[in-house]
């Protein structure tokens, strides 16, 4: 749960940023939510949810 929560946190600062820096418009950003709420619900939601934690672990295994 603190994945996904801090993954929504991420994703909500990097479209905060476009939205200032870029001119990402309103729209747009609806859209993009909209879009994202409407891929949860679909068959494929289960395999993006897979992908996201593969690459969370993946990156989490990185040492500097």
């Amino acid at each position: 749960m603190i994945l996904s929560f801090s993954g929504v946190v991420l994703l909500g600062v990097v479209v905060f940023i476009f939205f200032r820096k870029d001119g990402l418009k309103g729209s747009h950003a609806c859209t993009a939510v909209l879009f994202g709420f409407y891929l949860s619900s679909t068959a494929i939601a289960p395999s993006i949810k897979a992908g996201g934690e593969s690459l969370a672990s993946l990156l989490g295994g990185i040492k500097f």
